[in-house]
């Protein structure tokens, strides 16, 4: 069986998932997004990010994840988790790299950047994205590299990928939670 590719991002308005500097702002943390987060986590059998991507949770050291990066060939330790390990998705397939950390099968959350969103586009089988419409995030990072009238959606849409289920997860502040899902019958292929 192969692994389940789920993705998480919340954006702002204008598809942003961080400022220039590539780090996440506190604009962009919500409560009801983050317990969504949580509990999904706490089911995945892996996490996929990129150095500046973290979900900064209490359970964060007990999770498997691999942590992309060119910096090195292929897979290597690192001293940030005991569960983690260094991975280039040129040089190791998330199979290979996966099953370093004795995962084979079950959930891979993937958490970004962008490069990383993007690389898995043609990969998930789910993807969840919030968006707080009551924000822009002016010369940030996208969650996808965004064309002009690009939208996310369009991306998930190209992808293969329909909006199942669409809530509003914070109506005060404007924030909403769609869950996309690959259309029956569009096959994907299994590394990125």
């Amino acid at each position: 069986m192969a692994l389940f590719i789920e993705g998480f991002a919340i954006v702002s308005n204008n598809g942003m998932v961080a400022d220039e500097s590539g780090v996440m702002p506190p604009s962009l943390i919500i409560t009801a997004d983050q317990e969504f987060l949580s509990q999904a986590l706490d089911r995945a059998v892996i996490i996929v990010h990129g150095r500046n991507s973290h979900e900064r949770q209490a359970n964060s050291a007990l999770r498997r994840r691999l942590i992309a990066t060119n910096s090195v060939k292929t897979t290597a330790p690192t001293s940030d988790y005991p569960l983690a390990r260094l991975w280039n998705p040129d040089g190791a397939s998330l199979a290979d790299a996966a099953a370093e950390l004795g995962v084979k099968e079950g959930t891979a959350a993937i958490l970004g950047g962008t490069r990383l969103y993007e690389a898995f586009l043609p990969l998930y089988d789910v993807f969840n994205l919030s968006r707080i419409t009551t924000l822009d995030i002016p010369d940030g990072r996208p969650v996808f590299p965004l064309a002009p009238n690009e939208s996310p959606e369009h991306h998930l849409i190209q992808s293969g990928l329909c909006a199942e289920k669409y809530r509003v997860i914070d109506a005060p502040r404007g924030v909403t939670m769609t869950t996309w899902r690959r259309q029956f019958g569009i096959n994907r292929p299994t590394s990125p």
